[in-house]
């Protein structure tokens, strides 16, 4: 017979999400309100939970349910799934790190949770730190900076592994080993130190990787990204291909609130306009500091079709000129960078772009495709890495055919990308005038995340958005010096 019971036990082992909504309101009295980004933090710990990831990074603002959901409640259903399942869970501090570890000891020897799992805690594991099931799983819990030993995570390698592969999901998971769970593995206020931040990167490299008792067991970090160099960061750059990162940023890409029951966007926006580089880091997961980039949002001009005058009274159109600069990409991770430019008086408005990945079959007939719209006098192509060749292709390439109208001028960048970036930069800022308003999915957004991401220091890995731009200055400057401050003319 099928009781209310074992029905309840059936859905919560079935979904981790129906385990998260039950236990919440079975302990503390209220709903657990689910909004969709808890349903991607879910959903990605279940490929988790499947095998299907091994590393993990979800970054998230403070208070938004990641502890609760990556940490409590995955480690109560992992052990209810298995109760052999073992974890070792980090933060910055032992104090949070402990507080979390007995809250899910508690959890688990909860009347509500005991009535449904068989799984038992050993009557001698008093301490926080380290405790164990009588199934032989259990939780070692300290800081990030701290040492980790004479526990490891996850189960030993299955000799079965081919056999393995024929599970199906529910089976998969009930033999779920455990995992390295880190959460928030440095404070806010120790984010721009240097030395407390090798630290942490270091004790992952040195001491938190070897506590796995297999190679397939997980890594699971959640925080919220507080410097470029912070251990999202640091893992990203030096093994990009290894980690899923899922990134949940406050304000969503259509400008809405990610979860308006903890913030409306207008509680957001108060919290950005009460300080900028703290909201970019914590809420918004882009750790660049404003003060350290080379093109920061707020000093850039920006405009509007409707506050621009294109016409005389007569109709007749006020652009001297429109020229655009193509930065090819040279490298398989290289954008193909075009920026197009319309010259009134001493600005240049930036009404287009072209910025893709495509190769060179596909981006040179887009770049036609645009210069037969859009009809610049000039283009000046960068001629380094086979940019002579991409413009001798230009010229055969028969469908579409190109604007004869339009000049295709080589260039021979002699000076260091950097260099050449950081000498025009000044002059960007105070000529050049940018969209407004643009969709950020799109090319153009693409382009100004890409430009506005440029770090001042250098060793930017994606820099074709300014090396374009700065590109298109200089030739700006070479066609059309009368109009521009004479202390530029030498740049």
């Amino acid at each position: 017979m099928i009781t209310e019971q074992k029905l309840i036990k059936y859905k919560c082992i079935k979904s981790f999400e129906f385990f998260i909504r039950y236990f919440f309101k079975e302990l503390h009295g209220r709903k657990f309100i689910v909004n969709d980004h808890h349903i991607q933090m879910i959903e990605a710990i279940n490929d988790v939970i499947q095998g299907k990831t091994k590393r993990l990074i979800i970054n998230i603002a403070p208070r938004y349910s990641k502890t609760e959901i990556a940490v409590k409640n995955l480690i109560a259903y992992c052990l209810a799934l298995n109760p052999a399942s073992k974890f070792i869970h980090l933060s910055y501090s032992d104090t949070l790190a402990l507080d979390n570890s007995e809250e899910i000891k508690d959890f688990v020897q909860s009347e509500q949770f005991q009535e449904l799992f068989d799984v038992e805690i050993k009557k001698d594991s008093k301490s926080k730190k380290k405790w164990y099931t009588t199934q032989g799983g259990g939780v070692y819990a300290t800081s990030a900076g701290g040492q980790v030993t004479g526990f490891g995570a996850g189960k030993v390698d299955d000799q079965d592994a081919d056999f393995n592969e024929i599970l199906t999901e529910l089976e998969t998971a009930k033999s779920f080993g455990g995992a390295i769970i880190i959460d928030d593995p440095i404070k806010p206020d120790d984010a721009d130190s240097d030395t407390i931040r090798e630290k942490i990167n270091n004790r992952f490299d040195s001491t938190i990787r070897s506590r796995t008792n297999s190679r397939n067991t997980p890594i699971i970090v959640v925080m919220q990204r507080l410097h470029t160099e912070d251990l999202s960061g640091y893992l990203i750059g030096i093994e990009p291909d290894d980690w899923t990162v899922l990134s949940l940023p406050a304000i969503k890409e259509d400008g809405s609130a990610l979860w308006s029951f903890k913030h409306t966007i207008e509680e957001l926006l108060k919290l950005q306009s009460a300080n900028e580089s703290v909201f970019k880091r914590q809420y918004m997961q882009n750790p660049i500091a404003s003060e350290g980039l080379m093109f920061a949002k707020e000093d850039l001009n920006y405009f509007t079709d409707e506050n621009v005058q294109w016409n005389d009274e007569k109709g007749e159109s006020l652009v001297e000129s429109t020229v655009s600069f193509v930065d090819i990409a040279d490298k398989g991770e290289d954008m193909h960078s075009a920026p197009f430019g319309k010259l009134i008086e001493n600005r240049i408005y930036i009404s287009d772009v072209l910025f893709t990945k495509e190769g060179t079959d596909l981006n040179v007939p887009m770049t036609i495709t645009k210069i037969n719209e859009l009809k610049p006098e000039f283009v000046q192509i960068e001629s380094n890495f086979g940019g002579g060749m991409y413009i001798q292709l230009m010229h055969i390439h028969q469908e579409p055919k190109m604007n004869g109208a339009t000049s295709l001028i080589p260039l021979n960048a002699r000076a260091n990308k950097h260099t050449r970036i950081q000498t025009m930069a000044g002059f960007i800022k105070k000529y050049f005038y940018f969209k407004e308003e643009f969709d950020k999915s799109s090319e153009y957004g693409q382009f100004m995340n890409n430009l506005c991401e440029y770090r001042k220091n250098g060793g930017n890995k994606h820099d074709d958005a300014p090396d374009s731009i700065a590109g298109l200055a200089r030739m700006v400057l070479n066609y059309f010096p009368h109009l521009f401050d004479e202390i530029y003319q030498d740049v």
